[in-house]
């Protein structure tokens, strides 16, 4: 008897913990955080998970959505739990993981082989710490059009989870621990890169460009091409060419890779007057523009063989992830030629072959440097 009491405890926990894992999960994932600038709707997103858009509560649920998020606050650390997860989500967690998905392949190829284990996770730690300020403060500055967007509505600051002054005490905080971080752990050259590369951002493409360009993420774009600028100086104190090899194919596959997204969300950005590309030019050009970038984002990654002496395995994978991004931007190209729109075009299939041409790419990068040839 005592030994099933036991057993039922245990499964007891267990499900109690699966239960709070699940809730951390939803609450820290970039879409998972969800709420709406209306108490019911924000109970929603800490109990239940958000509403759909345009979905408007009965007078039943609505009282049992505040019930519920009663319930879950006087739980032990149920209020804490809801509001980390907003801090959580104005630092847009899985931007981050992209970011750093480029910074080690290039530590490795700087080192020419294995930094030190201590190295790495100080620059990735410092990376987070930096991405996550620059993006904390997007939403500080963006919370205006955030509201207008039903993909952003529900981020933390639009719907006044947080405040705006905490917002940006946040930002400073993250900012501040980052530079001070690369400063004193890795080096000065990392720490001037990361300040750079806020600055970029938050002032460059946040404050100056979005709201005023369609070639806004273009030069926007050069932030998310410093985790390779400061992975590299972290190794070797400086910079080469090869660092700006691997700068140019992040620069240059940043448009084919977010003017898809914006494709599909050109109707949001409109209404919050935001000149995308998409919004202010038809399909057509936008992918005739897709296919040009891809193109130097090639020439980019072949440049890389002779100035960092890859072998032939690198050089392979690099022209045959290259030809196979480029067919999709181009076969985006012949169906807007066609008239397609929509799910048609196929936009979004583009966009995620960009995640996969990027992430395999860097592989490759970091493999390449311990082939015995």
């Amino acid at each position: 008897m005592a030994g099933e009491r036991a057993v039922r405890r245990t499964a007891y926990h267990e499900q109690a913990l699966s239960a709070s894992s699940e809730r951390i999960v939803h609450l820290v994932s970039r879409n998972a955080y969800t709420a709406s600038a209306s108490s019911v709707d924000r109970a929603a997103a800490a109990t239940a998970g958000a509403p759909s858009p345009g979905h408007a509560p009965e007078a039943g649920e609505a009282g049992d959505v505040r019930e519920g998020l009663a319930n879950y606050d006087r739980r032990p650390g149920g209020r804490f739990l809801r509001r980390a997860g907003a801090y959580v989500a104005l630092t847009k967690p899985r931007v981050i993981e992209l970011l750093l998905v480029t910074t080690i392949p290039t530590m490795i190829l700087a080192e020419r082989g294995w930094p030190s284990v201590g190295l790495m996770l100080a620059t990735l730690a410092g990376g987070a710490l930096a991405a996550g300020s620059a993006n904390a403060f997007n939403m500080c500055l963006d919370r205006d059009i955030d509201r207008l967007m039903n993909r952003t509505k529900r981020r933390p600051l639009a719907t006044g989870e947080i405040s705006p002054r905490a917002g940006l005490v946040f930002s400073w905080v993250l900012c501040g621990l980052a530079l001070a971080w690369f400063a004193l752990v890795v080096n000065f050259a990392a720490a001037w890169l990361t300040a750079a590369a806020i600055a970029i951002y938050v002032v460059g493409y946040t404050m100056i460009l979005k709201r005023r360009t369609p070639q806004n993420i273009v030069w926007g774009g050069i932030a998310g091409c410093m985790p390779v600028f400061i992975g590299w100086a972290a190794v070797t104190g400086g910079l080469s060419w090869s660092a700006l090899a691997l700068f140019g194919v992040i620069f240059f596959w940043t448009p084919p890779h977010y003017w898809p997204l914006s494709i599909k969300f050109k109707r949001d950005y409109a209404a919050a007057d935001v000149p995308m590309l998409p919004v202010v030019s038809d399909d057509r050009r936008v992918a005739a523009e897709m296919v040009g970038y891809t193109l130097a984002m090639i020439a980019c990654s072949l440049v890389l063989v002779p100035l960092a002496d890859m072998s032939w395995v690198y050089t392979v994978v690099a022209a045959g992830l290259g030809a196979w991004f480029l067919a999709s931007t181009v076969l985006m190209l012949r169906r807007a030629k066609q008239g397609a729109a929509g799910k048609t075009l196929g936009a979004m299939k583009v966009f995620h072959a960009s995640i996969t041409y990027l992430s395999v790419l860097f592989l490759a990068v970091a493999v390449d440097v311990f082939l015995p040839f």
